[in-house]
């Protein structure tokens, strides 16, 4: 069993989060093989997944050991609480909901709360999230997260929307303690073809730009 120390440290190394929203619950354990293959431990299975937590237990009983699986799209607290029962080891909601950073803590488990603004992202931070889900981020970009960082440099930013090959450099850079990807990481047309070699190479090559940009970060 990992404890809350091992689940936070997984979280930001490398520090890719796949976003995992499978079109049927028969593709989310492929999904989640080519993805620990290419070298993302982290993989947010969405309720938006069809059997979403029947899922998360498949995939936890049978990658656990060696995958992070989380849960991701989180609302209310019925949902957080299920899906931790079924295996979860991280929370993520695209809303601040301080109950759900209170189920996760006691649960020992990491929680991601959403926000927008600089005060949802301290309000996260405030009612116990360990990490907050800066979304849409597509719209924001790096220097919105270097903006947030400068008078916030506390919070442990994972933006989400945005986030592929060319700006999860930028991302790094401005202080974010991980990134969120989903359709940039796990493509319609993987999804279509069911092409999980490819998203194997894909999530390599995230793995290696998160890596690469860490690498040049100052110590």
């Amino acid at each position: 069993m990992r404890t809350k120390s091992d689940i936070l440290r997984q979280l930001v190394d490398p520090g890719v989060i796949a976003v995992v929203r499978a079109r049927k619950a028969s593709q989310a354990l492929p999904i989640a093989e080519a993805l620990l293959a290419g070298g993302v431990i982290a993989v947010e299975i969405t309720m938006t997944t069809p059997d979403a937590i029947a899922t998360i237990r498949e995939v936890s009983d049978k990658l656990g050991d060696r995958a992070l699986i989380g849960v991701g799209t989180v609302l209310d607290v019925t949902t957080c609480r299920t899906a931790i029962a079924a295996g979860a080891q991280f929370v993520v909601s695209p809303i601040c909901r301080p109950e759900l950073a209170h189920i996760a803590n006691v649960a020992q488990r990491a929680v991601m709360l959403g926000a927008y603004t600089p005060t949802e992202a301290q309000l996260a931070h405030e009612v116990g999230a360990d990490f907050v889900k800066i979304f849409p981020a597509d719209g924001l970009g790096a220097n919105y997260i270097k903006a947030l960082q400068a008078p916030l440099p506390h919070l442990r930013m994972v933006p989400t929307g945005g986030v592929d090959l060319d700006t999860i450099g930028d991302f790094f850079k401005a202080g974010c303690a991980a990134v969120g990807a989903g359709s940039s990481l796990i493509t319609k047309e993987i999804l279509e073809q069911e092409d999980w070699a490819d998203l194997t190479r894909r999530a390599a090559e995230f793995v290696k730009a998160a890596r690469a940009a860490r690498s040049r970060l100052p110590a």
